[in-house]
Protein backbone atom coordinates (compact mmCIF):
# COMPACT_ATOMS: atom_id res chain seq x y z
CA UNK A 1 0.00 0.00 0.00
CA UNK A 2 1.48 3.34 -1.03
CA UNK A 3 2.19 6.12 1.41
CA UNK A 4 0.28 9.38 1.43
CA UNK A 5 1.87 12.68 0.36
CA UNK A 6 4.58 13.68 2.82
CA UNK A 7 5.65 10.09 3.31
CA UNK A 8 3.23 9.11 6.07
CA UNK A 9 1.64 5.66 5.81
CA UNK A 10 -1.75 5.35 4.14
CA UNK A 11 -4.55 5.11 6.75
CA UNK A 12 -5.21 1.39 6.24
CA UNK A 13 -1.55 0.39 6.10
CA UNK A 14 -0.64 -2.17 8.76
CA UNK A 15 2.14 -0.91 11.05
CA UNK A 16 4.57 -3.17 12.85
CA UNK A 17 5.95 -2.66 16.35
CA UNK A 18 9.22 -1.44 14.87
CA UNK A 19 7.53 1.49 13.11
CA UNK A 20 9.61 4.59 13.71
CA UNK A 21 8.71 7.55 15.87
CA UNK A 22 7.79 8.16 19.48
CA UNK A 23 5.37 6.21 21.60
CA UNK A 24 2.39 7.27 23.71
CA UNK A 25 4.01 5.49 26.67
CA UNK A 26 6.94 7.93 26.44
CA UNK A 27 4.90 11.09 27.05
CA UNK A 28 4.84 11.09 30.86
CA UNK A 29 8.44 9.87 31.32
CA UNK A 30 9.56 12.82 29.16
CA UNK A 31 7.27 15.18 31.09
CA UNK A 32 8.78 13.99 34.36
CA UNK A 33 12.25 14.59 32.95
CA UNK A 34 11.24 18.19 32.18
CA UNK A 35 10.07 18.56 35.79
CA UNK A 36 13.36 17.19 37.10
CA UNK A 37 12.09 13.93 38.59
CA UNK A 38 15.19 11.86 39.38
CA UNK A 39 15.75 8.81 37.18
CA UNK A 40 13.41 10.00 34.42
CA UNK A 41 14.44 9.58 30.80
CA UNK A 42 13.42 11.91 27.95
CA UNK A 43 12.77 9.64 24.95
CA UNK A 44 10.69 12.31 23.21
CA UNK A 45 13.32 15.02 23.64
CA UNK A 46 11.05 17.49 25.45
CA UNK A 47 13.66 18.82 27.89
CA UNK A 48 15.41 21.26 25.51
CA UNK A 49 12.12 22.60 24.12
CA UNK A 50 10.58 23.03 27.57
CA UNK A 51 13.57 24.34 29.51
CA UNK A 52 12.34 26.37 32.49
CA UNK A 53 8.89 24.76 32.55
CA UNK A 54 7.76 23.80 36.07
CA UNK A 55 4.10 22.99 35.41
CA UNK A 56 2.79 20.56 32.78
CA UNK A 57 -0.78 19.79 31.77
CA UNK A 58 -1.32 16.60 29.74
CA UNK A 59 -4.70 16.34 28.00
CA UNK A 60 -5.76 13.06 26.41
CA UNK A 61 -8.62 13.48 23.92
CA UNK A 62 -10.22 10.08 23.43
CA UNK A 63 -10.42 9.16 19.74
CA UNK A 64 -8.42 12.11 18.34
CA UNK A 65 -6.16 10.09 16.06
CA UNK A 66 -3.48 11.68 13.88
CA UNK A 67 -5.55 10.83 10.80
CA UNK A 68 -8.60 12.56 12.27
CA UNK A 69 -6.84 15.93 12.58
CA UNK A 70 -7.45 16.99 8.94
CA UNK A 71 -11.09 15.89 9.23
CA UNK A 72 -11.53 17.97 12.39
CA UNK A 73 -9.68 21.02 11.03
CA UNK A 74 -12.69 22.87 9.55
CA UNK A 75 -14.43 22.75 12.94
CA UNK A 76 -11.36 23.10 15.14
CA UNK A 77 -9.19 26.10 14.11
CA UNK A 78 -7.04 25.99 17.24
CA UNK A 79 -6.25 22.31 16.73
CA UNK A 80 -5.62 22.94 13.03
CA UNK A 81 -3.14 25.69 13.82
CA UNK A 82 -1.32 23.60 16.40
CA UNK A 83 -1.29 20.59 14.09
CA UNK A 84 0.46 22.70 11.45
CA UNK A 85 3.13 24.04 13.81
CA UNK A 86 3.73 22.00 16.97
CA UNK A 87 2.44 18.49 16.22
CA UNK A 88 4.21 15.18 15.78
CA UNK A 89 2.81 11.65 15.40
CA UNK A 90 3.13 9.00 18.10
CA UNK A 91 2.26 5.31 18.11
CA UNK A 92 -0.38 4.47 20.71
CA UNK A 93 0.36 0.74 20.93
CA UNK A 94 -1.52 -2.50 20.37
CA UNK A 95 -4.38 -3.16 20.74
CA UNK A 96 -5.25 0.44 19.84
CA UNK A 97 -7.98 0.69 22.44
CA UNK A 98 -8.75 3.04 25.30
CA UNK A 99 -7.95 0.93 28.40
CA UNK A 100 -4.65 -0.31 26.99
CA UNK A 101 -3.57 3.15 25.87
CA UNK A 102 -4.61 4.92 29.09
CA UNK A 103 -2.54 2.52 31.16
CA UNK A 104 0.42 2.68 28.75
CA UNK A 105 0.32 6.48 29.07
CA UNK A 106 -0.06 6.34 32.85
CA UNK A 107 2.67 3.78 33.52
CA UNK A 108 5.12 4.57 30.75
CA UNK A 109 5.49 0.88 29.84
CA UNK A 110 4.27 -1.47 27.11
CA UNK A 111 1.03 -3.46 27.53
CA UNK A 112 2.73 -6.75 28.30
CA UNK A 113 4.23 -5.30 31.47
CA UNK A 114 1.13 -3.50 32.77
CA UNK A 115 -1.25 -6.30 31.77
CA UNK A 116 -4.23 -4.27 30.51
CA UNK A 117 -4.10 -6.08 27.20
CA UNK A 118 -7.42 -5.19 25.61
CA UNK A 119 -10.84 -3.64 26.00
CA UNK A 120 -12.05 -6.93 27.46
CA UNK A 121 -9.88 -9.84 28.56
CA UNK A 122 -10.35 -13.18 30.22
CA UNK A 123 -9.53 -13.40 33.90
CA UNK A 124 -7.11 -16.35 33.81
CA UNK A 125 -8.35 -19.53 35.47
CA UNK A 126 -12.00 -18.48 35.11
CA UNK A 127 -14.69 -18.09 32.47
CA UNK A 128 -15.09 -14.44 33.40
CA UNK A 129 -14.50 -11.66 30.89
CA UNK A 130 -13.33 -8.40 32.48
CA UNK A 131 -14.49 -5.22 30.76
CA UNK A 132 -11.86 -2.68 31.78
CA UNK A 133 -14.17 0.32 31.39
CA UNK A 134 -16.66 -1.24 33.86
CA UNK A 135 -14.00 -2.43 36.30
CA UNK A 136 -14.49 -1.64 39.97
CA UNK A 137 -12.36 -3.46 42.56
CA UNK A 138 -12.35 -7.11 41.43
CA UNK A 139 -9.73 -8.09 40.49
CA UNK A 140 -7.69 -5.72 42.64
CA UNK A 141 -6.24 -3.00 40.39
CA UNK A 142 -2.98 -3.10 42.34
CA UNK A 143 -2.55 -6.79 41.58
CA UNK A 144 -3.99 -6.75 38.07
CA UNK A 145 -1.79 -3.79 37.07
CA UNK A 146 1.37 -4.04 39.21
CA UNK A 147 3.56 -1.35 37.62
CA UNK A 148 3.95 1.95 39.53
CA UNK A 149 2.42 4.85 37.63
CA UNK A 150 4.28 7.92 36.48
CA UNK A 151 2.07 10.03 38.76
CA UNK A 152 3.23 7.94 41.73
CA UNK A 153 6.84 8.52 40.70
CA UNK A 154 6.22 12.24 40.31
CA UNK A 155 4.46 12.59 43.65
CA UNK A 156 7.25 10.71 45.43
CA UNK A 157 9.67 13.28 44.02
CA UNK A 158 7.64 16.22 45.37
CA UNK A 159 5.58 17.04 42.26
CA UNK A 160 1.98 18.11 42.89
CA UNK A 161 -0.14 15.68 40.84
CA UNK A 162 -3.81 15.92 39.81
CA UNK A 163 -6.13 13.86 37.61
CA UNK A 164 -9.16 15.49 35.93
CA UNK A 165 -11.76 13.18 34.43
CA UNK A 166 -15.47 12.42 34.53
CA UNK A 167 -16.76 12.05 38.12
CA UNK A 168 -17.93 8.45 37.63
CA UNK A 169 -14.37 7.39 36.81
CA UNK A 170 -13.06 8.41 40.23
CA UNK A 171 -11.80 5.33 42.07
CA UNK A 172 -12.58 2.97 39.19
CA UNK A 173 -10.28 0.06 38.51
CA UNK A 174 -9.05 1.65 35.29
CA UNK A 175 -8.35 5.01 36.95
CA UNK A 176 -6.44 3.32 39.76
CA UNK A 177 -4.50 1.20 37.26
CA UNK A 178 -3.56 4.16 35.06
CA UNK A 179 -3.45 7.20 37.34
CA UNK A 180 -2.98 6.26 40.97
CA UNK A 181 -0.85 8.85 42.65
CA UNK A 182 -2.88 11.86 41.52
CA UNK A 183 -5.58 13.78 43.39
CA UNK A 184 -8.83 13.18 41.50
CA UNK A 185 -11.07 16.04 40.30
CA UNK A 186 -14.36 15.24 38.58
CA UNK A 187 -15.42 17.34 35.58
CA UNK A 188 -18.14 16.91 32.95
CA UNK A 189 -17.72 18.58 29.57
CA UNK A 190 -14.87 20.43 27.95
CA UNK A 191 -15.37 23.72 29.76
CA UNK A 192 -15.36 22.03 33.18
CA UNK A 193 -12.28 20.00 32.24
CA UNK A 194 -10.44 23.16 31.23
CA UNK A 195 -11.48 24.96 34.42
CA UNK A 196 -10.36 22.10 36.65
CA UNK A 197 -7.06 21.58 34.81
CA UNK A 198 -6.14 25.26 34.88
CA UNK A 199 -7.05 25.54 38.57
CA UNK A 200 -4.88 22.54 39.43
CA UNK A 201 -2.06 23.87 37.27
CA UNK A 202 -2.09 27.21 39.10
CA UNK A 203 -2.52 25.80 42.61
CA UNK A 204 0.88 24.21 43.07
CA UNK A 205 3.77 26.30 44.32
CA UNK A 206 6.41 23.92 42.95
CA UNK A 207 6.64 21.38 40.12
CA UNK A 208 3.14 20.42 39.02
CA UNK A 209 1.67 17.76 36.76
CA UNK A 210 -2.01 17.69 35.74
CA UNK A 211 -3.47 14.82 33.70
CA UNK A 212 -6.82 15.45 32.00
CA UNK A 213 -9.16 13.22 29.99
CA UNK A 214 -12.02 14.13 27.63
CA UNK A 215 -14.13 11.28 26.10
CA UNK A 216 -16.81 12.92 23.95
CA UNK A 217 -15.16 12.84 20.50
CA UNK A 218 -14.66 9.08 20.76
CA UNK A 219 -18.24 8.52 21.92
CA UNK A 220 -19.76 10.43 19.02
CA UNK A 221 -17.45 8.70 16.55
CA UNK A 222 -18.58 5.31 17.79
CA UNK A 223 -22.28 6.15 17.78
CA UNK A 224 -22.59 8.35 14.69
CA UNK A 225 -19.36 7.94 12.72
CA UNK A 226 -16.26 10.01 12.06
CA UNK A 227 -17.16 13.34 10.43
CA UNK A 228 -20.85 12.96 11.28
CA UNK A 229 -22.68 16.06 12.51
CA UNK A 230 -22.39 15.01 16.20
CA UNK A 231 -18.68 14.23 15.68
CA UNK A 232 -18.11 17.66 14.15
CA UNK A 233 -19.82 19.32 17.10
CA UNK A 234 -17.66 17.29 19.48
CA UNK A 235 -14.55 18.40 17.55
CA UNK A 236 -15.65 22.01 18.00
CA UNK A 237 -15.98 21.42 21.75
CA UNK A 238 -12.53 19.82 21.90
CA UNK A 239 -11.14 22.86 20.10
CA UNK A 240 -12.69 25.19 22.67
CA UNK A 241 -11.20 23.08 25.47
CA UNK A 242 -7.74 23.20 23.94
CA UNK A 243 -8.02 26.94 23.23
CA UNK A 244 -8.93 27.65 26.85
CA UNK A 245 -5.98 25.63 28.10
CA UNK A 246 -3.57 27.34 25.71
CA UNK A 247 -4.86 30.81 26.63
CA UNK A 248 -4.76 30.06 30.36
CA UNK A 249 -1.27 28.56 30.62
CA UNK A 250 0.95 30.24 33.23
CA UNK A 251 4.29 31.51 31.88
CA UNK A 252 6.21 28.60 33.40
CA UNK A 253 3.78 25.95 32.10
CA UNK A 254 3.37 23.73 29.07
CA UNK A 255 0.45 21.83 27.57
CA UNK A 256 0.77 18.42 25.94
CA UNK A 257 -2.26 17.20 23.95
CA UNK A 258 -2.45 13.61 22.79
CA UNK A 259 -4.91 10.75 22.25
CA UNK A 260 -5.36 7.03 22.82
CA UNK A 261 -6.24 5.87 19.28
CA UNK A 262 -7.93 6.85 16.03
CA UNK A 263 -11.14 5.43 14.55
CA UNK A 264 -12.44 3.83 11.37
CA UNK A 265 -16.02 3.63 10.16
CA UNK A 266 -16.92 -0.02 9.49
CA UNK A 267 -19.38 -0.67 6.63
CA UNK A 268 -22.24 -3.09 7.24
CA UNK A 269 -20.96 -5.35 4.46
CA UNK A 270 -17.62 -5.73 6.28
CA UNK A 271 -19.07 -7.10 9.52
CA UNK A 272 -18.89 -10.75 10.52
CA UNK A 273 -21.01 -11.98 13.44
CA UNK A 274 -19.52 -14.80 15.46
CA UNK A 275 -22.80 -15.33 17.32
CA UNK A 276 -24.76 -16.35 14.22
CA UNK A 277 -22.10 -18.33 12.34
CA UNK A 278 -21.63 -21.80 13.86
CA UNK A 279 -18.29 -22.16 12.10
CA UNK A 280 -16.92 -19.33 14.26
CA UNK A 281 -18.29 -20.76 17.52
CA UNK A 282 -17.04 -24.32 17.09
CA UNK A 283 -14.33 -25.10 19.64
CA UNK A 284 -14.43 -21.62 21.15
CA UNK A 285 -15.04 -21.54 24.89
CA UNK A 286 -14.85 -17.79 25.48
CA UNK A 287 -14.47 -14.65 23.37
CA UNK A 288 -12.85 -11.42 24.54
CA UNK A 289 -11.09 -8.44 22.96
CA UNK A 290 -13.28 -6.27 20.74
CA UNK A 291 -14.58 -6.06 17.20
CA UNK A 292 -11.26 -5.28 15.49
CA UNK A 293 -9.08 -7.59 17.63
CA UNK A 294 -10.66 -10.79 18.95
CA UNK A 295 -9.18 -12.99 21.66
CA UNK A 296 -10.47 -16.56 21.31
CA UNK A 297 -10.02 -18.88 24.28
CA UNK A 298 -10.60 -22.36 22.94
CA UNK A 299 -11.43 -25.83 24.19
CA UNK A 300 -8.46 -28.12 24.95
CA UNK A 301 -6.78 -29.26 21.76
CA UNK A 302 -8.88 -27.01 19.50
CA UNK A 303 -6.33 -24.32 18.56
CA UNK A 304 -5.56 -25.68 15.10
CA UNK A 305 -9.21 -26.32 14.20
CA UNK A 306 -10.34 -22.91 15.42
CA UNK A 307 -7.54 -21.17 13.61
CA UNK A 308 -8.34 -23.01 10.36
CA UNK A 309 -12.07 -22.29 10.59
CA UNK A 310 -11.63 -18.58 11.27
CA UNK A 311 -9.02 -18.29 8.52
CA UNK A 312 -11.39 -19.90 6.03
CA UNK A 313 -14.42 -17.78 6.99
CA UNK A 314 -12.63 -14.42 7.27
CA UNK A 315 -10.10 -14.88 4.46
CA UNK A 316 -8.35 -11.63 3.61
CA UNK A 317 -10.45 -9.72 6.16
CA UNK A 318 -8.18 -10.73 9.06
CA UNK A 319 -4.97 -12.36 10.19
CA UNK A 320 -5.58 -15.35 12.47
CA UNK A 321 -2.63 -16.09 14.74
CA UNK A 322 -1.78 -18.07 17.84
CA UNK A 323 -0.99 -16.32 21.11
CA UNK A 324 2.69 -17.22 20.80
CA UNK A 325 2.87 -15.78 17.29
CA UNK A 326 1.33 -12.47 18.31
CA UNK A 327 3.51 -12.14 21.41
CA UNK A 328 6.56 -12.89 19.26
CA UNK A 329 5.83 -9.87 17.04
CA UNK A 330 6.84 -7.64 19.95
CA UNK A 331 3.71 -5.49 19.96
CA UNK A 332 3.04 -6.20 23.64
CA UNK A 333 6.67 -5.96 24.72
CA UNK A 334 7.79 -8.68 27.13
CA UNK A 335 4.77 -10.47 28.60
CA UNK A 336 5.24 -12.07 32.04
CA UNK A 337 3.74 -15.50 32.61
CA UNK A 338 0.94 -14.15 34.81
CA UNK A 339 -0.32 -11.94 31.95
CA UNK A 340 -0.19 -14.44 29.09
CA UNK A 341 -3.55 -16.00 29.92
CA UNK A 342 -5.27 -12.66 29.31
CA UNK A 343 -4.48 -13.02 25.60
CA UNK A 344 -6.55 -15.50 23.60
CA UNK A 345 -5.19 -18.86 22.51
CA UNK A 346 -6.07 -17.58 19.03
CA UNK A 347 -5.92 -13.87 18.14
CA UNK A 348 -7.89 -12.43 15.21
CA UNK A 349 -6.58 -9.09 13.93
CA UNK A 350 -8.85 -7.41 11.39
CA UNK A 351 -7.53 -5.84 8.20
CA UNK A 352 -8.85 -2.93 6.14
CA UNK A 353 -12.30 -1.89 7.45
CA UNK A 354 -13.50 -5.30 8.66
CA UNK A 355 -14.74 -6.27 12.12
CA UNK A 356 -16.08 -9.29 13.98
CA UNK A 357 -19.21 -8.61 16.02
CA UNK A 358 -20.78 -10.64 18.82
CA UNK A 359 -24.40 -9.53 18.55
CA UNK A 360 -25.84 -11.78 21.27
CA UNK A 361 -23.08 -12.06 23.86
CA UNK A 362 -21.82 -8.48 24.08
CA UNK A 363 -23.63 -5.27 24.93
CA UNK A 364 -26.65 -4.76 22.65
CA UNK A 365 -25.25 -1.52 21.23
CA UNK A 366 -21.77 -2.88 20.56
CA UNK A 367 -22.65 -4.33 17.17
CA UNK A 368 -24.63 -1.26 16.12
CA UNK A 369 -21.87 1.31 16.44
CA UNK A 370 -20.48 3.01 13.35
CA UNK A 371 -16.77 3.54 14.09
CA UNK A 372 -14.37 1.13 15.76
CA UNK A 373 -10.67 0.79 16.58
CA UNK A 374 -8.27 -1.71 18.12
CA UNK A 375 -6.29 -3.05 15.18
CA UNK A 376 -2.84 -2.15 13.86
CA UNK A 377 -3.62 0.14 10.94
CA UNK A 378 -1.99 3.55 10.79
CA UNK A 379 -5.35 5.28 11.25
CA UNK A 380 -5.97 3.46 14.53
CA UNK A 381 -2.45 3.38 15.96
CA UNK A 382 -1.18 6.88 15.17
CA UNK A 383 -2.03 9.71 17.57
CA UNK A 384 -0.82 13.31 17.78
CA UNK A 385 1.38 15.00 20.33
CA UNK A 386 0.91 18.78 20.43
CA UNK A 387 3.39 20.68 22.60
CA UNK A 388 2.57 24.25 23.65
CA UNK A 389 4.52 26.52 26.01
CA UNK A 390 2.87 29.18 28.14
Amino acid sequence: MTAEPGGRPAPLEILGPDHGGGRLAEVLPSALAVLGVPGSTDPLGLVPALAGVRRIAVLLVDGLGWYQLPTAAPYAPTLAGLAATVARPLIAGFPSTTPTSLVSLGTGVAPGAHGVLGFTVRVPGTDRVLTHTDWAADPSPLRWQPVPTQLERARAAGVTTTVVSRPEFGGSGLTVAANRGGDFRGAVGGDAVATAMLAALAAGSGPTLVSGYHPDLDRHGHVSGVDSAPWRLAATEVDALVARLVDGLPPDAALLVTADHGQLDIPAAHRFDLDIDPRLRAGVRLVAGEARVRYLHVEPGAVDDVRAAWSEVLGAAARVRTRDEVVATGWFGPVPEEHLGRIGDVVVICNDTYAVMASRTERPMASKLVAYHGSDTAAELTVPLLVVRG
